[in-house]
């Protein structure tokens, strides 16, 4: 108990039985623990070879580094100690010896100076500095650990009590302290791992009751012993790894955990491979410190071994004999790769197919493949090489079977072909992972001969659609050459008779024996839609057995300058006040070679015409019709003719209405009332046009009759009278109705039997007379079928008026022409 109270220092002094050896000198407190490092000893430079190290002191060892570490707690009561360190080579027979000389001395303790100014108290001390004990102790107990002291017992009869974990705290009365002594006791053992340290608090007082000394923490640390075991994480691990890893793969990590004191020998593992399953070759390593298992092998191969068992070995005290071990299990699974290349069964293979089959299957080939069925690396895929150029089979892969099925996808000719030799190739749907030089021969081929049959076959269209040429307007009978088709056996067209299936026009008959075809109608290109088209015909050609193919007689008509090129335009208004000129354009139904440019010109047309109207180009297809300023507000009948390239022409006379206007819709209007033809109605027309007169007098006669009676009528229009003027001034359109009473009628769809077709305005002491103009009854809507009506006719019913009215040009143009006849 009273070294506990002591500071103590050993110098350890190394001296080597040999000259290589030097000496050094280390300082080691005079209490060790077990498995402590008290220093490293060089043992090279003593002996190069060592295979066997032996210490001559039990309570010390010696690792293979040179570590000395003590076997057990030690206590150094002499001031000197020594032991030896034997070293052997056994192959040379050379043995060593290291003395090791352990020395300890006292170190002296700080005095208080006299003058120190402290505490009450503080100039006593307790004793001793805190302890530690050795877990899992054998005793006996109780056992003596330490003794507490306070310098107040020289003075005074001092009493000792402790308290904390261990006392009155679980867990309890594992330590007591004898109430006059001091004296630390332990009760049991203790386990490190459960409790590492105690803090304890001692108490010193008189027997009054009185404390002498502040209370005193007191740990007591409990020192590892090397008691667990590491463990491993899993009790089974599980890696893949596949079969074409390269050296240095890493395949998975084991891990174990040790419930020792952290940072010493008791918890530094070390990990190894017990044994591996099946046991050669050896493939896999292990760090021994952190459990990396890598291949150290490329000669992993699943078709040979697909699945390694290793035990698996951690051992505590860096692996020595005497630490603490386990084991565990891993598994290893060797994954497939596509290390292996599928290969046919043989070199060659032969198949037979009728000619003209189609979508038939006529071989199988089957391959080996040694790596995982129904894998990628297993599945195959075929190619034809060579020998399919024109796509007449198809190679697939039998899903269930891994075969090659091969197919015909299109007819074979045995005129043409007696037999075809394939090459087949076969390949993995994953890629090959061996090395690259075998990369180039990735593929392994295979020949197949195709043997065709022959087969009695119909006649043969071929090819299908034929061409000829025919003029059209050729004379009916003209024979050409037709459609030839021939028996494949005996390469010849005889015996074979020919039939028009199809002929949209029935135009074109042929001869059953020769196939020739002659006209029977006269073609027209131009009749066909579209015009530059093939005049298609279907033909049928039957032998004696009445088999039978079909072909195409494709016509190609040639063009023939049979028309004329046409003017588009009839009847043409061109308004004086805004227009200088009109256009018109012409079509060609003939080729364009007998087509555009065309030439426009005036055919034999009047001096008058030729003096007031020119013509000039414009494009290919159109040209520009012009007048002179001088010419009169008229309509004009100027023949024009069209010539195209190949000097074919046709005249065309154009009604031009000259027109005083500022749109054409107007001289439209009335030029479709002068197209009238009065005939045998003329006399009718007179009466009309009296009937118009006597109702602009009664229209009169009823503004007197009206004024006088006093019903509404302006005083002014009984005045009126009908005076042509060349003055046009805006005015209001007034009607006087059946009833003798004025209305605003513009838009008035009731207008009676007195009503007037204009009124009159006054403009500067003159009148004008207007035509209302209606939305629907007009001046040219007057005419009927066949009939002549006059202004008269156009009364009664419902009209629909316009804003608008006629001019006095438009008036005379209406009313000249009528009044002559």
């Amino acid at each position: 108990g009273q070294e506990c109270n002591q500071f103590l220092y050993v110098n350890l002094v190394f001296s080597f039985a040999c000259e290589a050896c030097k000496k050094e000198i280390f300082n080691i407190p005079s209490k060790l623990e077990a498995d402590k490092l008290i220093g490293r000893v060089n043992l090279k430079e003593c002996l190069r070879s060592v295979d066997h190290i032996q210490s001559s002191d039990p309570d010390f060892r010696v690792l293979e580094d040179g570590s000395v570490y003590t076997a057990h707690a030690v206590v150094l009561s002499d001031e000197k100690r020594s032991f030896t360190i034997r070293l052997s080579d056994t192959k040379k027979q050379t043995q060593k010896e290291i003395l090791v000389l352990l020395e300890y001395q006292k170190k002296v303790l700080r005095k208080r100076h006299t003058k120190e100014i402290v505490l009450r108290r503080s100039k006593r001390r307790w004793a001793p500095i805190p302890c530690s004990m050795q877990e899992n102790s054998l005793g006996p107990f109780p056992l003596f650990l330490q003794q507490v002291q306070s310098d107040a017992a020289q003075n005074y009869t001092i009493f000792y009590s402790i308290s904390g974990r261990g006392v009155d705290k679980e867990p309890l009365n594992l330590f007591f302290i004898e109430r006059d002594t001091g004296n630390l006791y332990c009760t049991r053992p203790v386990d490190r791992e459960e409790y590492d340290v105690f803090d304890l608090i001692a108490y010193a007082s008189t027997a009054d009751g009185y404390s002498a000394d502040f209370p005193l923490p007191l740990p007591i640390r409990v020192e590892d012993e090397n008691d667990n075991h590491p463990i491993f994480t899993e009790a089974i691990y599980n890696f893949e790894v596949p079969e074409s890893s390269r050296i240095g793969t890493t395949v998975g990590v084991v891990c174990a955990t040790d419930r020792d004191e952290p940072d010493t020998m008791h918890t530094r593992l070390k990990y190894s491979i017990l044994e591996q399953t099946p046991r050669s070759p050896g493939l896999f390593s292990v760090h021994p410190s952190t459990g990396v298992i890598t291949t150290v092998s490329h000669y992993l191969d699943r078709e040979v071994v697909d699945k390694y068992l290793l035990i698996m070995k951690v051992q505590d005290m860096d692996g020595q004999f005497f630490g603490l071990m386990s084991t565990a299990t891993c598994i290893i699974t060797v994954k497939d790769s596509n290390d292996n290349l599928p290969t046919f069964k043989q070199n060659a293979y032969e198949a037979s197919v009728e000619e003209n089959r189609v979508n038939v299957e006529i071989l199988r080939i089957p391959i080996e493949d040694k790596d995982l069925i129904n894998s990628a690396n297993w599945r195959a895929n075929f190619t034809i090489l060579k020998g399919n150029e024109n796509g007449h089979f198809k190679i697939s892969t039998d899903k269930a079977t891994n075969e090659g099925v091969l197919s015909v996808i299109k007819p074979l000719n045995y005129e043409e072909n007696h037999q075809m030799v394939l090459e087949i190739g076969v390949t993995n749907e994953a890629p090959f992972t061996r090395d690259v030089a075998l990369r180039m021969t990735t593929m392994n081929r295979a020949m197949v001969t195709v043997h065709v049959k022959d087969q009695d076959e119909g006649p043969e269209c071929s090819p299908e659609v034929q061409y000829i040429r025919i003029k059209e307007n050729s004379a009916v009978g003209s024979k050409i050459n037709g459609y030839k088709a021939y028996d494949p056996e005996t390469k010849s067209a005889s015996g074979l008779r020919y039939k028009i299936l199809h002929d949209p026009k029935e135009w074109i008959t042929i001869n059953e024996r020769s196939g020739s075809v002659e006209t029977s109608k006269i073609l027209d290109r131009e009749v066909i839609t579209p015009r530059n088209e093939l005049y298609n015909i279907t033909v049928m050609a039957l032998d004696q057995d009445g088999r039978s193919c079909t072909g195409t007689l494709a016509v190609s008509i040639e063009d023939v300058n049979d028309n004329p090129p046409e003017i588009l335009q009839d009847y043409l208004v061109i308004c004086k006040t805004n227009m200088e000129y009109v256009d018109i354009s012409a079509i060609d139904h003939d080729d364009s070679s007998n087509g555009a440019p065309f030439y426009f010109s005036l055919a034999n047309t009047s001096p008058e015409i030729n003096r007031l109207w020119t013509i000039t180009r414009v494009n290919d297809t159109a040209a520009r019709l012009a007048y002179q300023k001088n010419a009169q507000f008229q309509e004009y009948f100027i023949p024009v003719a069209v010539k195209d390239r190949a000097g074919l022409s046709a005249t065309k006379t154009l009604r031009v209405n000259l027109c005083d206007c500022t749109n054409p819709v107007q001289c439209r209007a009335a030029a479709r009332s002068a197209d009238v033809i009065l005939g045998k109605w003329a006399i009718l027309a007179i009466l009309l046009g009296i009937a118009l007169l006597f109702s602009i007098l009664l229209t009169l006669v009823c503004g007197v009759v009206s004024a006088r009676n006093k019903k509404g009528f302006p005083e002014d229009l009984a005045q009126q009278n009908l005076i042509i003027s060349n003055t046009e001034a805006p005015g209001d359109d007034k009607v006087c109705s059946a009833n003798g009473f004025m209305t605003q009628t513009v838009n008035n769809a009731n207008q009676g039997f007195c009503g007037t077709m204009g009124s009159g305005v006054k403009n500067g002491g003159q009148e004008t007379i207007e035509m209302v103009k209606g939305g629907h009854q007009t001046l040219e809507s007057c005419r009927g079928a066949g009939h002549h009506h006059t202004l008269g006719s156009c009364r009664g019913g419902a009209v629909e008026m316009e804003n608008s009215r006629y001019t006095y040009s438009e008036w005379q143009n209406f009313t000249q022409p009528r009044l002559g006849e």
